[in-house]
């Protein structure tokens, strides 16, 4: 090599710069740094608004607007993406993250998408955010209404279609057999309070209304106020088992509902259309009809019967079927044959289980009041005896002149016979 040749690759040494070992790879621009933050940003807003499955949609969106521009452009865009096939790959793995992201959503039908949320979120003011929308209460049904505000005793008296209240002192799968099938009635012209009368009234005359009444009797550990109110106490719904603290209160008494064993909607298609109103309010409040129950299983019932609703805790079935029967056969109502079916099925079971006789059935009457009778009228104070006559003894006829008691005769104070001379009953005449 030549003294030229080797001068010159010593000048080209010279003038090209030599790498640096710990020089970094990337260089972020400031629209990197702008766009990232920009991005970062809605990545945190997904996250929030949408957890995991919002973060995953925002993440993919970034990457599809990304590496688009980056494949129509060739550009390295602000990710520094090298190659349009880069950036293809990019595109095709971001719409899968998408996807994977609203997949990933919950499917409750009632929550907004991420991206919506965000929006809204984000065009929202602080104050609006901080206020949340609070959870509807509990809510008494139709079935279970609030009790009333004052006790009112219905028009008449008891009446129910039973016509001897021995035909229900029976078993329930005998009483069963007494009921006739049929196919249910329209509900056309069903009103609850117009048809079944006001909720709660004091059938029983007892000063109380139903709804207290059943609490009462149902509950442990009542708490009244007065004679009447109930305030508190404690059930274990018969329906499931579950345990539950009683504590009136406008959210909390919904917490327990007095069910209807057979529902007046069910009640108005399986014949109590052709029952007398003083008869559809006795069914509305017969005891036997009534149960308190947790608020969730009776709102689950609804207007159901035995062939489309049982308790959940299986070991009242009996018992809540026996009910059913008993309450069809007092009121003259029928079942159908689904629900005859299926109450067969549930007593065949329990075949001694006992059907109940309604305390408004003949022969039986409703508890009432006694007033207090009156006292005696005090018996008359008995008249004075008459007070013994003086004893008078005249000495001789001047005396009993002298007296003034002249002629005295036989059987007047002082006469004797010294006095009557001739006998003749006269004394002291001459």
């Amino acid at each position: 090599m030549t003294n030229k040749t080797r001068q010159r690759h010593a000048i080209q040494a010279e003038t090209v710069p030599m790498p640096q070992a710990n020089a970094p790879w990337f260089r972020p621009s400031l629209s990197t740094r702008i766009v990232g933050g920009i991005v970062a940003f809605f990545l945190v807003i997904g996250a929030t608004t949408g957890g995991f499955p919002g973060l995953l949609i925002f993440l993919g969106l970034a990457g599809v607007l990304t590496a688009s521009y980056a494949a129509i452009t060739g550009r390295r865009s602000w990710a520094s993406i090298p190659t349009r096939k880069a950036a293809a790959l990019a595109l095709v793995a971001s719409i899968i993250v998408v996807i994977s992201g609203g997949a990933a959503l919950p499917e409750d039908g009632s929550s907004e998408s991420a991206v919506s949320r965000s929006a809204t979120i984000a065009s929202s003011s602080p104050q609006a955010n901080a206020t949340s929308t609070p959870s509807p209460a509990p809510q008494l049904s139709e079935e279970a209404p609030i009790d009333p505000a004052t006790e009112s005793a219905p028009s008449h008296e008891a009446s129910v279609v039973v016509a001897d209240a021995s035909a229900t002192d029976t078993t329930a799968i005998a009483l069963l057999a007494t009921i006739p099938i049929k196919g249910k009635a329209p509900k056309t012209g069903y009103d609850r309070t117009g048809k079944f009368g006001s909720a709660w009234l004091d059938v029983d005359r007892n000063g109380c209304d139903t709804r207290n009444d059943v609490l009462a009797r149902d509950l442990t550990g009542v708490v009244k106020s007065g004679s009447c109110k109930v305030m508190a106490g404690h059930l274990v719904s018969p329906f499931t088992s579950a345990s539950i603290s009683f504590v009136r209160g406008q959210d909390s008494s919904a917490l327990v509902h007095i069910d209807h064993v057979v529902s007046l909607s069910n009640a108005w298609q399986t014949g109590a259309q052709q029952l007398t109103q003083t008869q559809r309010i006795f069914l509305a409040n017969d005891p036997i009809n009534l149960l308190a129950v947790d608020g969730r299983s009776n709102a689950q019932k609804g207007d159901g019967d035995t062939a489309t609703w049982l308790p959940p805790n299986k070991s009242f079935r009996c018992a809540y079927v026996a009910r059913q029967v008993s309450v069809k056969a007092t009121y003259g109502l029928w079942v159908t044959q689904a629900e005859h079916k299926a109450m067969t099925r549930i007593l065949s079971s329990c075949t001694s289980e006992p059907a109940h006789t309604s305390g408004f059935t003949p022969g039986f009457v409703p508890t009432a009041p006694q007033e207090p009778l009156p006292a005696p009228a005090p018996a008359p104070a008995p008249a004075p005896a008459p007070a013994p006559a003086p004893s008078i003894s005249y000495a001789n006829c001047d005396a009993v002149r002298a007296a003034g008691a002249a002629p005295i005769r036989a059987g007047q104070p002082g006469y004797s016979a010294k006095l009557d001379r001739d006998k003749d009953g006269i004394g002291c005449d001459t």
